[in-house]
């Protein structure tokens, strides 16, 4: 069969071919990578990447190369459960099977022999006997081998149904009073601990008169995980191993039904009748043998460990083979690791195969990213057309539209004597109308001295002073006006009034639609209503989103010492509908929520004025409840918490006598707090996001001898040292802001001056390339004690 190649644009087949060249030297012949796996300390090296495969602990982990490169590892969490889906489907179509149970009784069961061998010791043992009779006799079968094997009188077929059963799903559903001596019998002859691990289990409990759920009891998932894991042991023992990949010499023992199982491809080719379903060695038509090697590696463990160096291979080689939840996390990589020096490459790339989705992002990510990008050398070696492209884009994230100007002069110095010619036209790109007049200075110094150093035909700054002079459209067509793909929203909050009898918590919710750049450093907001919380309204509540749907928590109502809440809501912005659920255990205030491992907790605050809680709750969506987990080690109130890496983090707050703390700690719901390094600035009712792997702290209230002040100081821990550093200060207090971070900025929005009881209905925005706080714009209805989310909305609602 001749394999599909597909379409391999001209430079990626270039670049394979001479990696092939530098790795081929590496690769011994006959013998191809070595598969001798310390588990989980194991070490795939060739040439000058060594990738240290890490223990499984979530969805990824990360190492670096010995060449530098960080490799991250991406993991599929229900990769188990969907290859013992297809096996499942294998063995009903009796596909691929390779092993005959035969009974005394004249029953027969086809069954896959890595599979049953991953539960199974006689199978197993029986598999090491058979390949090792291959090997003594030193010729490999021409062909596919199948085999059988008898059992004893024992066995019924309710008992072997039982056993296959568990092999494929973890599980045994008809395991009951009925029919457990039959499974036990089966499970004995077959030497499977854990179904007889099942049977004591469900024999204690037949024994027991209130039935009691054994906590050691693993569930299905898990099972088929373990089962996995043996496989994977099979594999790197070469134990039942029935077919060679060969990629130009390299090659690979692997269980055919396992790469069936994980591939389109090698489905298709070992399941439809063609040659190489009876082959015992395939050769592949890949570029490099080791993009297959990750491939494979992924088969057995729904991982891959990818890195800049090579993350393109794979994916090229995914698509080719088609193993789809291997490309899905290849694709994940390449849109959560873009950075500045790879969007471009992202960009050649997602073209080339036409991507639509993944291409959108990394246009997008360039958009935002500009001032960064244009600093790299891969955006010296843009296209004019793709370049000119940005520049006219009204979504070009830049602190002012000199930036756009300073861009395309490094674009054109970078080979002026082809380029200067092109200066004219890419410089219409530029908005010169947005500029200030001392801006403009600049350009004008710029473009005079390129004229003036060439001895072409080029009118940079004739041009670029009529449109300085021709002025912004009254329209504000002029303007760039950047619509981001999430819309930050406000949630409730409160307007402050010296007489609480005309005051009035509210009910709205506002979203950010798009982010306005105008002159100089003019920013501003465009906020659109996206209607109303169910009654009553609120302020000093927690909000979170899960699963696109957005989540309100407790607050307040009103002033006095009993308004207090402990009702939840829910609103999903496709159906525009908002659920009542359950209400929390205990009344709640000046708190937040975080969403952790698919769960939504709240973490202290109010029960009523002065009289703050360290209990935490977490929600359940079957049973539409919530449940007390366990506590903080300290009653808290007007703390903030973020989750960043999978872990919870919170800062600073107000002890029980309502003093601000300077306090970090981590914060577990099974393993409860540790404590990190202290802040440099005690404080409260503040802001905490996390951002590239940093928490940044902002605004809150702080001790001072006998009362309190705004706290306009700054700073960022960093987790893999756990220590604090300074950043630029508010230019005001915000007390009882909301925050969020969108697009890599961080805003915080609205809240108080706690100086002199002033609302401060600004929006800041902090941007890590400058390192300082914009003003981008005002709050459009109540500013404080408000909360801020992202949400993604309709389209019908931001046109």
């Amino acid at each position: 069969m001749e394999l599909p190649r597909g379409h391999i644009p001209i430079e990626w087949a270039e670049r394979w071919r001479r990696e092939k060249e530098r790795r081929r030297k590496v690769i011994q012949e006959g013998e191809g990578f070595e598969q001798d796996d310390h588990e989980l300390k194991r070490i795939v090296a060739y040439n000058d990447i060594s990738i240290g495969i890490l223990k499984e602990r979530g969805e990824w982990s990360s190492n670096t190369t010995e060449s530098g490169d960080r490799v991250v590892m991406y993991c599929r969490p229900g990769h188990a459960s969907e290859v013992y889906q297809v096996l499942k489907e294998l063995r009903e179509r009796s596909l691929l099977t390779d092993l005959t149970l035969i009974t005394e009784r004249g029953m027969s069961f086809n069954v896959h022999s890595p599979v049953l061998a991953a539960v199974s010791s006689l199978i197993q043992n029986r598999l090491k006997d058979r390949d090792g009779e291959i090997f003594t006799r030193g010729r490999v079968p021409d062909t596919v081998r199948t085999w059988s094997l008898c059992l004893g009188p024992e066995l019924d077929h309710v008992g072997m149904n039982g056993v296959q059963e568990f092999a494929y799903t973890g599980a045994i559903a008809g395991l009951n009073r009925d029919t457990i001596a039959q499974i036990r019998a089966a499970a004995q002859a077959l030497e499977v601990p854990r179904v007889l691990d099942l049977c004591a289990q469900e024999e204690e409990r037949m024994n027991k008169r209130v039935y009691e759920e054994e906590k050691s009891k693993m569930s299905a998932e898990e099972q088929m995980r373990t089962s996995i894991q043996a496989i994977r042991q099979l594999w790197t023992e070469r134990i039942g191993c029935d077919v060679v990949l060969d990629v130009d010499g390299a090659l690979f023992h692997v269980h055919r039904v396992l790469l069936a199982a994980s591939s389109d491809y090698f489905r298709g080719m070992f399941t439809c009748g063609m040659k190489e379903s009876h082959q015992p060695r395939v050769a592949l038509p890949l570029p490099l043998a080791s993009e297959l090697q990750h491939l494979v590696e992924f088969c057995y463990s729904g991982a891959l460990y990818l890195s800049w160096g090579f993350v393109f291979e794979v994916t090229c080689a995914s698509l080719q083979l088609q193993f789809q939840h291997a490309l899905s996390l290849c694709l994940d990589f390449l849109k959560h690791e873009m950075d500045a020096g790879s969007c471009l490459d992202v960009v050649s790339f997602a073209e080339a195969y036409g991507m639509a989705e993944l291409l959108e992002e990394a246009h997008d990510f360039v958009l935002r990213h500009f001032l960064e990008v244009s600093a790299t050398a891969k955006y010296l070696d843009l296209s004019p057309g793709r370049l000119l492209q940005y520049l006219r884009s009204d979504g070009l994230s830049v602190p002012t539209e000199l930036a756009v100007f300073r861009a395309v002069v490094s674009w054109v110095q970078a080979d002026s004597e082809r380029r200067l010619i092109l200066a004219g036209s890419l410089m219409a790109g530029v908005r010169f109308p947005l500029m200030t007049f001392r801006e403009f200075q600049e350009v004008r110094a710029v473009s005079l001295r390129m004229e003036s150093s060439s001895d072409k035909e080029v009118e940079l700054y004739s041009l670029a002073l009529k449109e300085f002079g021709s002025g912004i459209p009254q329209t504000g067509e002029g303007c760039r006006v950047r619509q981001p793909r999430d819309a930050l929203v406000l949630v409730g909050g409160d307007r402050l009034n010296p007489d609480v009898g005309q005051r009035l918590p509210s009910r709205e919710l506002w979203f950010a639609n798009a982010l306005r750049s105008g002159t100089g450093l003019v920013k501003q907001v465009e906020w659109r209503s996206l209607g109303q919380m169910p009654e009553p309204p609120r302020f000093r509540h927690g909000i979170g989103v899960m699963e696109g749907k957005l989540y309100v928590v407790g607050g307040c109502y009103y002033y006095t010492q009993h308004d207090t809440m402990k009702s939840a809501f829910r609103y999903d912005p496709v159906l525009d509908h908002w659920d009542r659920l359950g209400d929390l255990q205990e009344l709640r205030s000046n708190f937040p929520v975080v969403v952790s491992g698919g769960r939504l907790l709240v973490l202290g605050g109010d029960r009523e004025i002065n009289s703050n809680v360290g209990s935490v709750e977490v929600y359940d969506g079957e049973s539409d409840s919530w449940s007390f987990v366990r506590p903080l080690d300290r009653d808290l109130s007007g703390q903030a918490a973020t989750v960043s890496h999978g872990e919870i983090f919170i800062s600073g707050g107000f002890n029980y006598k309502y003093e601000c703390l300077a306090s970090m700690f981590l914060y577990h719901p099974e393993r409860g707090t540790q404590s990190l390094a202290d802040m440099t600035h005690n404080r409260a009712q503040h802001c905490m996001e996390a951002l590239l792997g940093r928490l940044y702290v902002a605004g809150g209230i702080c001790n001072l001898r006998s009362f309190y002040a705004d706290q306009t100081a700054c700073e960022t821990y960093n987790p893999a040292t756990d220590s604090w550093s300074s950043l630029a200060p508010l230019p005001l207090g915000h007390v009882g802001a909301a925050s969020a971070v969108l697009e890599d900025n961080i805003y915080i929005l609205g809240g108080y001056c706690q100086e002199d009881q002033s609302e401060s209905g600004l929006v800041h925005r902090y941007s890590l390339s400058t390192g300082r706080w914009d003003n981008v714009g005002k709050m459009p209805g109540a500013v404080t004690d408000i909360r801020a989310c992202l949400l993604n909305l309709p389209q019908h609602l931001r046109q």
